[in-house]
């Protein structure tokens, strides 16, 4: 299995498991919230996505079009929620906080499928 696809799978398995998770024990979603007040949690959570990210972006940092690119903006993304939680944490915490509240469905969903796409590319259950 090449780095690419690795990446592929790892992506697609953890939006599946996070969507799992959250689908069957939505208070988790709370206590998530609750703990951003604590900025020893922030700070935990930020140096985890900055190296989630940082480890993504420097193996895989390739900007064709097909399912590569998602793997890259998704370490792009991890990268700048860990720097934007060290850097102004009171204001992301705000932002996450809004987004969760208006946009929780839509997350779930985006979630599901984008991981199984992800998990299609690798694993080839459905041919397209």
């Amino acid at each position: 299995m090449d780095l690419s696809n690795f990446l592929t799978a790892f992506w697609g398995w953890y939006l599946i498991i996070f969507f799992v998770i959250l689908s069957f024990n939505p208070k988790r979603i709370k206590q998530i919230f609750t703990h951003l007040k604590d900025q020893k949690f922030v700070i935990l959570a930020a140096f985890l996505a900055i190296i989630i990210g940082l480890l993504n972006i420097l193996a895989h940092n390739s900007w064709e079009a097909d399912h590569r690119i998602i793997v890259t903006l998704l370490g792009w993304s991890s990268l700048f929620l860990g720097l934007s939680l060290f850097i102004i944490p009171n204001t992301v915490t705000k932002w996450l906080h809004y987004i969760n509240m208006k946009l929780v469905q839509v997350l779930y969903i985006a979630l599901l499928i984008l991981g199984v796409y992800l998990l299609n590319v690798v694993y080839q259950l459905v041919p397209y």
